[in-house]
């Protein structure tokens, strides 16, 4: 009898019916899936746990939002005066100041001469006596200038060059060419003291990316300190999620995620002090602007600008946060 009901259950060879477990494996989308959703909880939860204590967390960030508003604010001022300076390096001028023993005629053609060059928009000749009479009516000293038994004017010619060669190197090319000519007793640039103010552009323009550096470093240390203190507050829950079997990767994504928030609400809230500072001071630059007839504008943070300062303010939370959790993990082990 029991032969017979073994018979019946052991299958004859080369014909195996038995079918056991069968290992399931996980398609890479699935896989895909499942890693989206966990790191799709883990940052919300993060944020939540941010909501949930606004007092802490609105100071930390509104101290992130101060450090990254000062260089964006320089950058903006900068930015400004890169546009004045272009409207300025339109209208260069280059005043050739004329030999004393130079005539009127000879001053007219030697205007003529210069005005159909290439590089040359516009050429006016100012004759001694024309200049005598412009200085008398706008100084005031009419009747000294009656005392003089010459004129010490000389003759000048006013050269604009072309929209094409209004660049620094091009003006002062040009500059050095016409200094070259027998009429000429002296070549001044007028553009001398934009290019100095370009020189000082620049100096600035380094400050100001050294002065971002050393705030962002800032940021990583204030960052990676709130972090700290979180992994502190949450010790206990790490060592039980590390005691059911939890990795370093899987407990240290909560607090990346936490880093990043902090990051991207520094960045936000920098945004709204930069724009809120724009504001406040649009009214009095416009109405300077109108004092001086001039149609500028207070050029603010782009759209791309805005991108890229929200994203770095992301990437140094992230980072400041990455900087210290991998340390502090490591020393939170259960015994």
């Amino acid at each position: 009898m029991n032969k017979r009901r073994l018979g019946k259950l052991t299958a004859p060879p080369g014909k195996k019916d038995v079918k056991g477990a069968r290992k399931h494996k996980t398609s890479i989308g699935d896989r895909f899936a499942g890693y989206r959703s966990h790191h799709q909880q883990v940052a919300l939860d993060s944020l939540r746990r941010l909501v949930a204590r606004p007092a802490t967390s609105l100071m930390t960030t509104l101290v992130i939002a101060i450090a990254l508003a000062l260089p964006a604010g320089l950058y903006i001022g900068l930015n400004n005066i890169d546009a004045v300076s272009d409207g300025w390096e339109g209208a260069a001028r280059i005043s050739l100041f004329l030999k004393p023993s130079v005539s009127a005629e000879q001053g007219e053609g030697l205007r003529r001469n210069i005005a159909e060059r290439e590089a040359v928009l516009s050429a006016e000749y100012i004759s001694p006596a024309s200049a005598l009479e412009e200085f008398r009516a706008s100084s005031g000293f009419g009747d000294v200038l009656d005392q003089l038994d010459i004129n010490p004017l000389p003759g000048l010619i006013v050269v604009t060059p072309r929209e094409a060669n209004v660049s620094a190197d091009a003006v002062t090319a040009l500059q050095a060419e016409l200094s070259q000519l027998a009429e000429v007793d002296l070549a001044k640039l007028d553009m001398e003291w934009l290019q100095r103010l370009n020189r000082i552009t620049e100096l600035g323009r380094r400050l100001t990316l050294a002065l971002a550096a050393m705030l962002a470093v800032g940021v990583l240390l204030i960052i990676g300190n709130t972090i700290k203190l979180a992994i502190e507050g949450r010790r206990d829950e790490i060592l039980v999620v590390k005691l059911v079997g939890g990795t370093n990767a899987f407990v240290r994504r909560p607090f990346l995620y936490t880093g990043l928030w902090y990051g991207l609400g520094g960045g936000l809230m920098a945004w709204l002090l930069v724009q809120s500072g724009l504001l406040w001071l649009r009214g009095p630059i416009a109405d300077l602007s109108l004092s001086y007839q001039s149609d500028f504008h207070l050029l603010g943070l782009g759209f791309i600008d805005t991108i890229l300062l929200w994203l770095f303010a992301s990437l140094l939370g992230l980072l400041g946060a990455w900087l210290v959790v991998g340390r502090e993990l490591r020393a939170i082990e259960p015994r």
